[in-house]
Order: structure tokens, then C-alpha cells, then sequence
């Protein structure tokens, strides 16, 4: 259940909520103040994205071991390195890439920067910005597989292994 609710929130957030705040009915919406307040909003909900990321990410690494502790299936390496990966992507990308991405905001729109500073702000912003796209793209294919794994998993014996058979 935590990995179909985990990919129906990383698809909502990539495909439907994260575009809405950049559409042009925003920016119909906010007319004047439509890049500042939209990236400001965007913000605050991308900082509840990567918190909700995390706790998927925990729930799955502590559903992983508990089957190991009390079920006595050892974890598959793959699928014990893809939730590894996908919870350091989150952590990175909520405790180092969104504060960076939100310094560089309020330099960028700060009535106190020079030009230059506002100009080397947008330029380093959208590098960031790209940044986090991609981890936001390669932590949504990571779940995809997470979720395809945990929903299909690999037949195995239930009660006897292959070897215990014997013709």
C-alpha cells in the first residue's frame, strides 16, 4: 500500500500539482505578481513533497527489514540499493538543494540586490532548478520500479527449497 500511495503522490506532484503553478492560468490568475508568488508557493508545497517523500521512503526501509527480522526473507540487493538511493536523493534534495533553491529566490526577487546580484541569482537558480528536476525525474522512475517490485514479487518456495526435492 505505502508504495502505490508513494508513486500516486510523486505522479500527482510531477505530472499535475508542479506544472499548475507555472501554467498560464496562473499567471492569468496573479497577473503582476505572477513569478514571484507562484515560485513562492511552489516552494512551500515542493518543501511538503520532499517531507512526504522521506516518510514513504522510511516506511518502505522499515517494511524491508521487518520482513528481514521477522519474516526471515533476506532483502534483495537491488530493490535494498534502490530505496538507499531514492531516500539519499530525498534527503539531498530537501535539506541541500530546496534551501538553495530558496536563498537563491530571495536574491533574485530581493528589492536590496544589485542587478548583477539578481543576474547571477537567475543564472545559478536555474542550473539548481534543473538540478532538482532531475532528481525529481530519477526518484519518480526509482519509485515506478520500487512499486512494480513490491507489487510483483519474485516466486519463490513457500514452505521448501528447490533442493529439498529429490527425484
Amino acid at each position: 500500500m505505502n508504495a502505490a500511495i508513494w508513486l500516486g503522490a510523486t505522479l500527482f506532484f510531477t505530472f499535475g500539482a508542479g506544472p499548475a503553478f507555472f501554467s498560464p492560468e496562473m499567471r492569468d490568475l496573479l497577473r503582476d505578481n505572477y513569478p514571484y508568488f507562484s515560485g513562492g508557493v511552489a516552494q512551500i508545497v515542493i518543501a511538503r513533497y520532499f517531507h512526504w517523500q522521506l516518510v514513504c521512503a522510511l516506511i518502505a526501509v522499515v517494511h524491508l527489514l521487518a520482513e528481514w527480522l521477522y519474516l526471515g526473507r533476506n532483502p534483495h540487493k537491488f530493490t535494498a540499493a534502490l530505496l538507499g538511493g531514492i531516500l539519499c536523493l530525498g534527503l539531498l534534495g530537501g535539506f541541500w538543494v530546496q534551501p538553495k533553491l530558496k536563498s537563491l529566490r530571495l536574491v533574485k526577487y530581493s528589492p536590496a540586490s544589485t542587478p548583477a546580484q539578481r543576474l547571477q541569482a537567475t543564472a545559478s537558480f536555474r542550473g539548481w532548478h534543473g538540478a532538482s528536476q532531475a532528481m525529481n525525474l530519477i526518484v519518480l522512475i526509482g519509485v515506478v520500479v520500487y512499486c512494480w517490485r513490491a507489487t510483483n514479487p519474485a516466486d519463490s518456495l513457500r514452505f521448501a527449497g528447490a533442493t529439498k526435492f529429490k527425484g
